[in-house]
């Protein structure tokens, strides 16, 4: 089975990195129904977390953080990529946006179990219709 390789886009917060913050964005998303279709959060300095929310409706994600008081970035674009998981699975995809001349800008993948991985991947905004295209995303 082939890899899908979708076009998508996401936001950011920026919360006191503290313990629980995480925790409290993903239950409010929740409780208002917004599905996230990946989420990264990590440390950004100064005391603060960055929270990446990748979903298909970002509007209600601003939604909830309108309510909540959250300042979210713009909105900006990424790409999920699902497969099987086999060994050099992430490699394939890096290789051929190498090739193509394109700079990843940050990756992360991870196993999902039952034979199946699943990768983040950013590019510049710049080179995003050409990784796009190098990567037969949809």
């Amino acid at each position: 089975m082939a890899d899908r390789v979708r076009k998508t886009r996401y936001c950011y917060v920026s919360v006191p990195h503290r313990a629980g913050r995480g925790a409290q964005v993903l239950a409010a998303l929740a409780e208002a129904g917004v599905n996230l279709l990946a989420y990264s959060g990590f440390p950004s300095g100064g005391g603060k977390a960055q929270l990446d929310l990748v979903a298909d409706d970002m509007a209600g994600v601003r939604r909830v953080a309108q309510r909540k008081g959250w300042k979210t970035s713009a909105i900006k674009r990424c790409f999920v990529v699902q497969g099987e998981d086999r060994v050099g699975a992430v490699h394939r995809h890096l290789s051929k946006l190498a090739n193509a001349g394109v700079n990843v800008t940050a990756a992360d993948a991870v196993t999902a179990g039952r034979g199946r991985y699943g990768m983040l991947l950013w590019v510049r905004p710049r080179d995003y219709a050409k990784a796009a295209k190098v990567l037969g995303a949809r």
